[in-house]
């Protein structure tokens, strides 16, 4: 079964769980419409991607920890594009959850997801039960404080901030914590599998601000311009186009070096590889080939 396929089915049953008559309707559409159809679940695809290099050896475990870190994913969407925040009108193409269902509902949604994410990994965890806590903790770290993603948007509501620990809080919190619960989802150390996330976090965020400067609301799907506008912390603003480029490029080399030694190490070198084009901004990729 494919990755995506995986990944697509294994939100499928997280949602489905709360679903029911009994609930508020507007409540769990806002829920689905925040979940589906999704971006390029990068998050929940190197979760599957560590796990199968390490073996993978409970699959019903590998796609709950996946589940849990797209709709954690999911959650910070949400409440990133609250007025209270960016105020972006835009996700994914459509618009944001607070522009199609008003922002109490945007909260409470991003609130929800949080719980249901938490609750899907309880449930898939039930195949090794002793792989449970290292995930819970993993996920709890990627998301709360004092380093997490929730940490990483209280950032923005300080008066100083240093780029690269806002950066690592941010966006790189959630991947290193992908990576980890892919190694703790196949019974393996998390811990080395740190770097790798946190470095592969930390260049998409590159990216995501080498994007937000270069590209347009129509390829991204979302608004541009952002950081300028909102006075936020950004590579680009501090290094220029050239040197955040050059920074994405090396982020990724030492990602690609710090993969730890498992069963399925060169597979998961060259499937990150592959993927790592991605992370290039089109106009910049283009002036590159």
């Amino acid at each position: 079964m494919e990755a995506t396929t995986r990944i697509e089915q294994a939100l499928e049953r997280a949602l489905a769980h709360g679903e029911s008559p009994a609930a508020p309707p507007l409540l769990l559409e806002a829920i689905r419409y925040a979940v589906f159809p999704g971006g390029a679940r990068i998050r929940p695809q190197l979760v599957l991607a560590v796990a199968q290099a390490c073996g993978d050896d409970a699959r019903e475990v590998t796609e709950a920890a996946a589940a849990a870190i797209e709709l954690m994913h999911c959650a910070s969407l949400v409440h990133d594009d609250l007025p209270c925040f960016d105020g972006a009108e835009l996700r994914r193409g459509k618009p944001s959850v607070h522009a199609a269902y008003g922002e109490r509902l945007a909260v409470l949604a991003g609130d929800a997801l949080i719980v249901v994410a938490m609750e899907a990994l309880a449930r898939g965890a039930t195949q090794a039960p002793e792989r449970l806590a290292p995930l819970l903790t993993t996920v709890g770290q990627g998301v709360s404080v004092p380093s997490g993603i929730i940490a990483g948007q209280a950032w923005e509501c300080e008066p100083r901030v240093d780029l690269a620990e806002y950066q690592r809080a941010k966006t790189g919190a959630l991947f290193a914590a992908a990576t980890m619960a892919g190694a703790a989802a196949a019974g393996h150390d998390p811990a080395p599998w740190r770097a790798l996330g946190e470095k592969l976090g930390e260049a998409f965020q590159v990216a995501d601000d080498l994007r937000d400067a270069v590209s347009n609301p129509e390829e991204l799907g979302k608004p541009v311009g952002q950081d300028e506008a909102l006075d936020r912390p950004n590579a680009v603003r501090q290094l220029g186009v050239k040197g955040a480029t050059e920074r994405l490029k090396r982020l990724l080399e030492e990602a690609m070096a710090s993969i730890p030694a498992c069963p399925g190490e060169e597979e998961l070198r060259v499937l990150l590889l592959k993927q790592a084009a991605r992370f290039l901004p089109k106009e910049l990729a283009q002036q590159a080939a």
